[in-house]
């Protein structure tokens, strides 16, 4: 599941993930990542990870679809969560996207929402 917390001035997005990402997940987080493209240009995204259990098959093409189409609208993504995995998914990612990847532990949470807003 992934579930919008919040939205800050100057497109900073947060969102919580959770369990296992199916395709409908998509069907609300892509929507609300392209309407603050389209309303402000490049966006930043928080992404707080807890309990995630990986993608299905078409959630997965879904985020690569979305990773794709938005190579260059994404400028910071911030990646918070408590597992080796996760670390290392913020390693696997940054080929596919120009934003700048930084990795968070859970209990890092607050200094990640400062990076992620944080100056250019």
């Amino acid at each position: 599941m992934i579930e919008q917390m919040m939205t800050e001035p100057g497109n900073v997005l947060e969102f919580k993930v959770t369990g296992k990402l199916h395709d409908a997940d998509y069907k609300t987080f892509v929507p609300a990542v392209e309407e603050a493209i389209k309303a402000g240009g490049k966006v930043r995204i928080l992404a707080r990870f807890a309990d995630f259990h990986g993608w299905d098959a078409p959630a997965l093409w879904d985020d690569i679809k979305f990773a794709a189409h938005h190579y260059s609208d994404v400028e910071r993504i911030a990646l918070v969560g408590d597992k080796t995995w996760e670390k290392w998914m913020a390693a696997v990612c940054k080929p596919f996207t120009k934003a700048v990847v930084k990795y968070f532990d859970a209990s890092e949470l607050e200094a990640a929402r400062a990076w992620v807003r944080g100056p250019a």
